[in-house]
């Protein structure tokens, strides 16, 4: 069920914090789409961004407030929650991810978040 894979990400890679996992969830060309050419593809793409992510935000948690699957698509509207390291606030993001998934291994994805937002709750006080 790709339902279930993406689920797995959400929950072991994301805010279990298992990096190993996505060898288990992700396709070797895996395609991230809306990085910058030189995101390398697969797994090691993916847990660079991991690692990246990390770095920035502690406290880490996503809940996927919708999930909707058709064929091999997985739509995923969510809102994660953080502590960002460099200023110790508390901050949100509500976003949108639809997942490919193939042999059941997400194979692409594209994903956007209410990057504005994030900024604002930031700068503020």
């Amino acid at each position: 069920d790709p339902r279930r894979v993406v689920r797995r990400v959400f929950d072991e890679v994301w805010n279990g914090a298992n990096i190993d996992a996505i060898d288990d969830l992700f396709d070797a060309g895996f395609v991230r789409h809306g990085w910058p050419v030189d995101h390398p593809r697969g797994p090691e793409g993916e847990k660079r961004h991991r690692a990246a992510h990390a770095a920035e935000f502690r406290d880490f948690h996503i809940t996927a407030e919708d999930i909707v699957a058709e064929g091999d698509r997985v739509a995923v509207r969510y809102r994660w929650t953080a502590v960002h390291r460099p200023t110790g606030k508390p901050v949100f993001m509500d976003g949108i991810a639809i997942h490919r998934v193939a042999s059941g291994k997400i194979t692409e994805l594209w994903a956007i978040g209410d990057e504005l937002s994030l900024h604002r709750q930031l700068a503020e006080g």
